[in-house]
């Protein structure tokens, strides 16, 4: 992070200095363009676009960590790696990944059996897998 940011102010001060002697070149000759006028409006525009990739690149680097922060704090909540926080506060205990997968497949078994279980005739027999009555806790819970 400190590269980005020494380069990003490189730059800019680079940028800066050329927007000085465009200003610079103008005065000297008059307002008139010479070469020397070119050559500083060639330079600023050099540093211009050297500037706008370093602000680029900087951007990107902010984007990432964005990400990968965001990312980091998605698993610590999921696994209940978060730094401890009451429970009150957002209302629900954290899970472990494992537990969250288990949760995750009760719930698509369960949307399968209820998709099967509204084709079914009314008065038709149960469906063969609802024989047993689907117990969503987990032995992390610990039964009440």
């Amino acid at each position: 992070m400190e590269s980005t940011v020494e380069a990003l102010s490189a730059a800019y001060q680079e940028f800066v200095a050329a927007a000085a002697g465009v200003l610079d070149a103008k005065e000297q000759s008059g307002g008139k363009k010479t070469a020397a006028t070119d050559a500083a409006l060639e330079l600023f525009k050099q540093r211009w676009e050297l500037f706008r990739v370093s602000c680029d690149q900087a951007e990107e680097f902010v984007e990432s960590m964005k990400q990968r922060i965001g990312s980091e704090c998605l698993v610590d909540e999921a696994t209940g790696a978060a730094p401890a926080r009451p429970p009150a506060a957002s209302g629900i205990p954290p899970i472990s990944a494992v537990r969250l997968e288990q949760m995750s497949k009760a719930v698509r078994w369960l949307v399968i059996e209820l998709q099967h279980g509204a084709g079914a005739a009314a008065g038709a027999a149960p469906h063969p897998h609802t024989s047993a009555p689907f117990d969503a806790r987990f032995s992390e819970d610990g039964a009440p």
